[in-house]
């Protein structure tokens, strides 16, 4: 069991969120192989879509195959990353797509893998 000082250690906050920034910037230049890398290769990882539901790695990966690379450009407005001893961690933001007003929501469930860092879980939303 973790213990209250195992929440963020500096040195695990400084690797996730270097994996983070690698994640959001594989996204918005549309790094498939960098996506793709990013993600834990299971049949059990998830990504809820704003407009759709992908169960499995091998539905995220065709999922970003047949993805159109347009208007991918977005602004970060709140981040928070939390870590919780040394292999898992919760990255969450707000954003807003280029020449919209509608406020994004993206949250990740990272797990620490003999590979490194991997996303386990992730959901996408948008406020009406």
């Amino acid at each position: 069991m973790s213990s209250p000082t195992d929440i963020n250690l500096p040195d695990v906050l400084a690797e996730v969120n270097a994996v983070f920034d690698a994640y959001e910037q594989a996204l918005v230049t549309n790094d498939v192989a960098v996506l793709d890398e990013l993600f834990w290769r299971s049949p059990l990882t998830l990504r809820y879509g704003a407009g759709e539901n992908l169960y499995g790695f091998d539905a995220i990966q065709a999922f970003r195959q047949g993805r159109p690379a347009a208007n991918l450009m977005r602004t970060v407005t709140a981040r928070q990353v939390t870590t919780f001893g040394r292999d898992m961690a919760v990255a969450n933001i707000e954003f807003r797509r280029e020449g919209s007003e509608r406020i994004g929501r993206q949250s990740q469930t990272w797990m620490r893998m003999p590979e490194g860092w991997r996303v386990v879980s992730a959901h996408v939303s948008l406020m009406l």
